[in-house]
């Protein structure tokens, strides 16, 4: 690593120079010429003329005409204009140089991946978001889909920080309460739960298919929206282009917890009024003796965060590629290395990954063509313990890293609380220096077609088959020690899991236009899938030799003493797929647009084998009408679209009453009987999922800006639920479930030029209503633990934080008196001064089950990010912002206490518990925190998850058409990254990003600051 930058800073010198150093001998030509319009052949005047990588420039005349003196004949000419495509020309031996410029159609008739095939933009009926790969390589990160965090409405990004961790991709909301909520992605056509092992170089694009008219050709595995991924390929008729690529940078931790330190941690503890807390100050005091700032706290002040996270970790990415190809033949080859260093101290805490790619595509005539596409990754993830980030938050401040009086303790002498009576050993260098996890990920991806013009330019079939195979080799080292209390032993735990999944695919796409004015586009094709996987887990205890990481050879469960009968077995399944799809577009005078599609899918996962999933679209673009008239608007779409979708990932399950035999005494005999069993689950087919879209595609001002805004209603129906059977109080699972995601999406972008500025301002928003419909006849379902409830209740959001409300703290006994409550039940609960206020819902004068209410909801009601870019000259800056809003956290670190009452607090809280009457009107007494009363889940516990981020700053210089006593450089770009600076929000934790909304022991998420550089040959 440390070569590696180096290598960088001797770099950058030279190109620096490059960047500002000009020809030591060059003989500047002057060119001249006019510049027409290709739609009338007519002048175009105030076109820029600018010799790239200069500020040397000019404007056309009112004839479109120009004359520039440039530096040499190996400048390069930028015409440029708004609403033209931008042209660049090399002067070389030419004085005079004409252009036509083209109308700058790009958006509008941009491309657009869909399921088996595309369309352009302005034909699209649906809502589909893409993100090109420029925008995508801005950010530093193992994880492609941790890119689109911001950009996209609709589609919810949830980070994690740990080295090489998936972030949790959500589209439009959680419409199920077991199966996966992930989307599918598509990479190329094959089917994946993850793309977590692609490099974001390697990336040419990411369709994001939000709606049921664009996701349904995908059958069962799209409810949750599809993820098409097009990995990068050549270009014909285009030299050999070798490309590097890379960055190395530094993660730091933000927003650190502060946690109480030894001072706030004894006033805390003696506040309690416990004996036995005020007995573990004074026997710290007496083994570790008395601070010399305060002679009443013990002379330790542990910052435990500290001692456990380093204060930056590395991180790196380099990528090789050549692209290029012939007239028949096209193609692109890379091979990248990636890692990322994780935030933990004295453990293999890391991520390392190297990829190969090939993808090749060949005109074998005419009207035939065949390609195939290769993608190798081999990966090693060294996972540190979560346990450390619990334990650095619980470890009281007042008990040291290390004690020397801790002569038990081997191979190290850690300090360990249980000395001083506490419960546990809290110090977590415990499971930094004594374990060790490794996961082993391999994937090998393959991807063959072949695709034949029947009739050319309107009949064509295609032929696919995608190959997957992935294997992760797991093992989990428990190292054995002595912590001064107990002697632990060794133990090694290993599994092999391994997945083979292919997909063949066959289908005839027909494109034709009549009259002039009728288009057609239609698909139709037949797909069959199979997903193979198995696996094997075993383990033991005391390795012999002792392990240690100077002898990982011997890591290996034939050395164990004792094996584990319980952590040994196997297991696998193999599912079967088969489908049939179809797809028909049509576009009448790109005036009034049609679209459906068809899916007929069949597995054998579950009873009921096959299912039919529908959708229609429709569209009309006003502005192809006479009587639209509006000047300032260029394009105006209205589109529509409703579809069905379906979601296997949950569990099939299909049973039926059963006879179990009983035996009874009667008069002293043995008598047997049957007796029917009544329960059972059933669940015997996929979720379904029907949406309505409704959106409005606009452009205006000539292209500059761009809207596109949508309104969405999500249902999913037989859903799988858990009920609870009338009468026989027993648990059983029924696809009986329907539950609701609707919102509103907008997203905003504006670009221009200013002379030989060019910029560009974007934002996007979009709201989210989760909401119960249906369980299948009761009225809620709990999830959760009884301590931290979670309950879905018809008309709420799904697994929505249930509890009490909270009005402030008891100041007095007054106020106890005169808030409501009966006297015999603040009697019987022991309310006092210091305690919570619970609201009393339903005014019966107690709290009991009546008064809890919904407290919030894991999932953001707003989600919203913005960006801008600006170009000058060499120079290029942009920015992306984002948040979220309106959902809420479950502080589970606070509520540990209920279990757990001798370990440490945030600061936040220490600082302001109530002490008297007018101290605090929001946290409890010291002694009140240890109460049932003040434990009860309430909105204490579940906070604003709410945020703001700075997501990503860029600053980057281009080094174009530089020469160097008369040698010409590589193009060349140097790039620095500063990605997710700055987060702002109130939530009391590391950050607010929280997957499932409950926070115990969270990785923090790093600011990562990165040098780049690109160079082309």
């Amino acid at each position: 690593m440390k070569k590696t930058l180096s290598s960088y800073f001797k770099v950058l010198p030279l190109l620096l120079l490059f960047a500002l150093s000009q020809p030591l001998s060059a003989q500047t030509v002057q060119v001249s010429g006019t510049v027409l319009s290709a739609e009338d052949g007519q002048p175009l005047p105030s076109v820029t003329v600018r010799e790239k990588g200069t500020n040397n420039g000019m404007t056309t005349d009112l004839d479109g005409k120009y004359r520039l003196q440039v530096s040499n004949n190996q400048a390069v000419l930028v015409f440029s204009f708004v609403g033209f495509v931008t042209q660049e020309v090399l002067v070389g031996n030419q004085t005079t140089i004409n252009v036509t410029l083209s109308p700058n159609v790009s958006e509008l008739g941009e491309i657009v991946v869909v399921g088996y095939g595309s369309q352009e933009q302005k034909d699209i009926t649906s809502s589909i978001s893409t993100v090109k790969s420029e925008e995508i390589a801005k950010v530093p990160t193992a994880q492609a889909m941790q890119a689109l965090q911001g950009k996209v409405p609709g589609l919810q990004i949830v980070s994690s920080g740990a080295p090489g961790a998936a972030p949790t991709v959500r589209v439009r909301g959680v419409g199920s309460l077991e199966g996966n909520a992930a989307p599918l992605y598509v990479v190329d056509g094959m089917f994946f739960n993850s793309i977590d092992f692609l490099n974001t170089s390697d990336i040419a694009s990411i369709s994001v298919l939000k709606d049921a008219s664009a996701s349904a050709i995908y059958g069962v595995r799209a409810s949750n929206g599809v993820i098409l991924i097009e990995t990068k390929s050549g270009s014909y008729n285009k030299p050999a282009e070798i490309v590097y690529n890379g960055y190395y940078g530094i993660q730091t931790a933000q927003n650190v917890l502060k946690v109480a330190n030894a001072q706030q941690f004894t006033n805390y503890a003696l506040a309690t009024g416990s004996s036995a807390d005020a007995a573990f100050i004074d026997n710290a005091l007496q083994r570790f003796g008395r601070s010399r700032i305060d002679p009443n706290i013990p002379n330790v002040n542990t910052d435990w965060y500290g001692e456990v996270m380093e204060s930056y970790a590395p991180q790196q990415n380099h990528t090789l590629s050549v692209n290029g190809g012939s007239d028949n033949t096209r193609y692109s080859l890379g091979v990248s290395y990636f890692k990322q260093d994780g935030l933990m101290k004295f453990t293999r805490n890391e991520y390392e990954r190297v990829n190969l790619r090939s993808k090749i595509d060949y005109d074998v005539s005419e009207n035939f063509r065949v390609g195939g596409n290769i993608n190798i990754s081999n990966g090693t993830q060294y996972v540190g313990e979560n346990s450390v980030w619990f334990k650095s938050f619980f470890a009281v401040p007042i008990l040291p890293v290390y004690d020397d009086l801790n002569t038990a303790a081997s191979p190290n002498r850690f300090g360990n609380a249980q000395v001083l009576g506490y419960r546990g050993s809290q110090n977590p260098l415990f499971d930094l220096y004594y374990n060790d996890n490794r996961n082993k990920i391999n994937k090998f991806l393959a991807n063959f077609y072949a695709e034949l013009d029947i009739i050319p330019e309107t009949l064509k079939f295609r032929t696919a088959y995608n190959y997957s195979f992935s294997q992760v080799n797991s093992r989990n080292l428990n190292f054995d020690f002595n912590d001064g209390v107990t002697e632990r032993v060794s133990s090694i735990n290993r599994s092999h899991a391994t997945s083979f999944n292919q997909i063949s695919d066959n289908y005839l796409t027909f494109n034709k236009q009549f009259a002039g004015k009728h288009n057609v586009t239609a698909v139709a094709g037949y797909s069959y899938r199979s997903e193979t996987s198995e696996g094997v887990f075993a383990g033991g205890t005391e390795l012999f030799p002792s392990p240690s990481r100077l002898n990982e050879e011997l890591w290996y469960i034939s050395l164990t003493q004792t094996r584990d009968e319980t952590a040994y077995g196997d297991y696998g399944s193999k599912l079967y797929g088969s489908s049939y799809f179809s797809r028909l577009a049509y576009n009448f005078d790109d005036r009034y647009l049609l679209y459906g599609t068809y899916r007929r899918d069949g597995n054998n996962k579950f009873q009921q084998k096959w299912g039919d999933f529908f959708t229609v679209g429709a569209g009309w673009v006003l502005t192809e009408e006479d009587f639209f008239d509006v000047s300032a608007v260029d394009f105006l779409k209205v589109r529509g679209g409703w579809g069905q979708l379906g979601n296997d990932g949950v569990a099939a399950s299909v049973g039926e009453p059963t006879i179990d035999q009983r035996f009874v005494a009667i008069d002293g005999e043995r008598v047997s009987g049957n007796v029917v069993i009544p329960t059972f689950d059933y669940v015997d087919r996929w979720e379904t999922t029907e949406e309505l879209n409704i959106g409005v595609s606009a452009r205006m001002f000539n292209e500059r800006l761009s809207v596109e805004a949508d309104y969405f209603q999500r249902d999913t129906k037989d859903a799988s639920v858990t009920i609870i059977l009338p009468l026989i109080r027993s648990n059983v699972r029924r696809s009986a479930g329907s539950f609701r995601n609707e919102g509103f999406e907008l997203a905003l972008n504006w670009s221009d030029e200013i002379g030989d500025v060019r910029y560009s301002v974007g934002g996007n928003l979009a709201t989210l209503n989760n909401e119960v419909l249906s369980l299948g006849g009761p009225q809620y379902l709990d999830a959760g633990s009884a301590e931290f409830r979670q309950r879905s209740i018809i008309g709420q959001p799904l697994q929505a934080f249930f509890g009490y409300e909270t009005d402030g703290i008891f100041q007095n006994q007054s106020d106890i008196d005169n808030y409501g409550y009966t006297s015999e039940f603040v009697t019987d609960s022991g309310i006092e001064p210091g305690d919570y206020k619970f609201k009393d819902q339903n005014q019966d004068g107690v709290i009991d089950d009546q008064d809890r209410v919904v407290l919030g909801s894991y999932l953001p009601t707003l989600t919203y990010g913005f960006n801008f870019a600006v170009s000058y000259m060499n120079f290029d800056l942009s920015a992306d912002f984002q948040g979220m809003s309106g959902h809420s956290i479950l502080n589970r670190k606070r509520g540990e206490i209920i279990f757990t009452t001798d370990t440490n607090i945030d600061a936040e809280l220490a600082e302001n518990l109530w002490t008297g009457e007018g101290t605090s009107n929001k946290y409890p007494s010291a002694a009140g925190l240890r109460k049932g009363w003040n434990q009860s889940m309430s909105d204490y516990f579940v906070e604003d998850g709410s945020y703001f981020r700075i997501q990503n700053i860029r600053l980057s210089y281009n080094l174009i058409n530089q020469t160097v006593l008369g040698t010409e450089i590589p193009e060349t770009r140097i790039t620095f990254t500063a990605e997710k600076p700055l987060t702002l929000f109130n939530y009391n934790g590391f950050n607010p990003e929280v997957a499932n909304g409950i926070d115990r022991q969270t990785y923090p998420i790093p600011a990562v600051y990165t040098l780049g550089l690109n160079i082309k040959f």
